[in-house]
């Protein structure tokens, strides 16, 4: 038997917990995976983690079952975004990009992100905010029209507050 007791999501879970994430990601300006079916899949195996670990640890990475340890890859993971941005998908592939959405990027394969362990052990050692505002590891970026704030390489496709388009958006720090 399995650590999941052999537990297999029903298609009633997978549906409703696709319906909730659809609805909670699609105003905040991110995009499922059009292929629904394979969506669904990766959502399965979400669930599955979930019953497992306690968590949603993305279905194409090996959890440890430390939430510690996996706090990088509970979904969404860290990665998404500079997935997003540079490849127009995820790791896993459950986000897209709205061009990509619209056909007007082709998707290919994805680089593995995630630092080896002992590398993610050596980061989650150093303390944050120790440092100068210039010794931040990711820009911080501001949107100009509702001052939603966000540290990372790039600014959001869309502003999860106000909708705004990437172009709204200014390096702060």
């Amino acid at each position: 038997m399995s650590e999941t007791g052999g537990y297999e999501p029903s298609d009633q879970e997978i549906e409703a917990a696709y319906q909730k994430l659809k609805k909670d990601v699609e105003p905040k300006g991110y995009f499922l995976n059009p292929d629904e079916s394979f969506t669904k899949d990766l959502i399965r195996g979400m669930l599955i983690n979930e019953k497992r670990y306690g968590y949603w640890s993305c279905p194409c990475r090996l959890a440890s079952g430390s939430k510690e340890e996996d706090r990088d890859i509970i979904c969404p993971c860290d990665y998404r975004d500079p997935d997003l941005d540079d490849f127009g998908t995820c790791y896993c592939a459950l986000y897209v990009s709205g061009a990509v959405l619209k056909g007007e990027q082709k998707v290919s394969s994805i680089p593995e992100r995630r630092p080896p362990p002992d590398e993610r052990k050596v980061l989650s050692e150093k303390p944050a905010g120790t440092g100068p505002v210039s010794a931040l590891a990711y820009p911080v970026w501001r949107c100009k029209v509702c001052g939603y704030l966000c540290a990372r390489e790039k600014p959001p496709e869309v502003c999860p507050i106000c909708k705004a388009k990437r172009d709204r958006f200014h390096r702060f720090m």
